[in-house]
């Protein structure tokens, strides 16, 4: 009974086959198991060839990081310099020329700048200066000379009568500052005399008519330009390099039977 008692006893055959699949794991070194984590397997030779292919990498790395080191700032240049090109998306700006002015146009410009120069005259004292430019002398005229002419503008017609005289105007039996109260419309109407110099050398006798009061201003203007081409006929290329002798001959058109004004028409309506 003892003896059976010592003996070991036999575990089933599964038991078995699970201690023959862990014993190779738990042999030594040795004995052909594994190494242990401590331990570390001893590296094989590397070959002459592998060694010789090493250096020649390790040889031509440098020498090509080098090569391409000194192109990279110069294609960033590059591309800084074609993203900064300020304004290359927009279209160039055509400078379109001055207008010419017309005859017209020249005159009234004209006429502004004498009348501004001439209150500034007033304002500083100095009256006697003449300012204005004199398009060429002023010819003598004989005691019962009569010099007329018609000067028109739109609507507006107004008969002018030049005699030797000490430079008194009248419009419609009126002074001309009574007739035209704006200083303007004064410099406008005198302006042929002031430019060529027979402003206190004669008198005026205007009939003017139709027409709105600048029209009739540049009527009387027209009218005495004329008359001075009758007194000297050099003083012609002057006045009409100036617009003075330029007839504006726009006329408001009429009203039309069947319109509501001279070309506006009644709105159709179909149905």
């Amino acid at each position: 009974m003892q003896d059976e008692e010592q003996q070991p006893e036999e575990g089933t055959p599964e038991e078995q086959q699970a201690e023959e699949q862990q014993a190779p794991e738990e042999r030594s070194p040795a004995e052909g198991g594994t190494p242990e984590r401590g331990e570390t397997e001893p590296e094989a030779p590397e070959s002459e060839e592998a060694l010789a292919e090493d250096a020649a990498t390790e040889d031509e790395s440098p020498a090509e990081e080098q090569a391409a080191a000194p192109a990279q700032p110069s294609q960033a240049a590059g591309r800084k310099r074609e993203e900064v090109v300020p304004g290359a998306e927009l279209d160039p700006i055509a400078i379109e020329p001055e207008r010419e002015l017309d005859a017209e146009e020249r005159a009234r410009r004209e006429a502004e700048e004498e009348e501004r120069l001439r209150r500034e005259r007033e304002l500083i004292g100095d009256v006697d200066e003449e300012a204005a430019p004199v398009a060429a002398k002023p010819a003598k005229l004989s005691g019962d000379a009569t010099y007329a002419a018609t000067g028109k503008r739109k609507s507006s017609v107004a008969r002018v009568i030049l005699r030797p005289g000490g430079g008194s105007f009248e419009v419609n039996k009126r002074q001309l500052e009574e007739y035209f109260p704006r200083s303007y419309l004064q410099s406008v109407a005198k302006q042929p005399l002031t430019q060529t110099g027979y402003e206190g050398s004669v008198d005026v006798r205007v009939r003017v008519q139709g027409g709105g009061i600048s029209g009739q201003a540049s009527a009387v203007r027209h009218g005495i330009a004329r008359a001075l081409t009758e007194v000297d006929p050099a003083l012609r290329p002057e006045l009409k390099r100036r617009g003075m002798l330029t007839r504006d001959a726009r006329v408001k058109e009429r009203r039309k039977a069947g319109l509501k004004k001279a070309r506006k028409r009644p709105q159709f309506s179909k149905r």
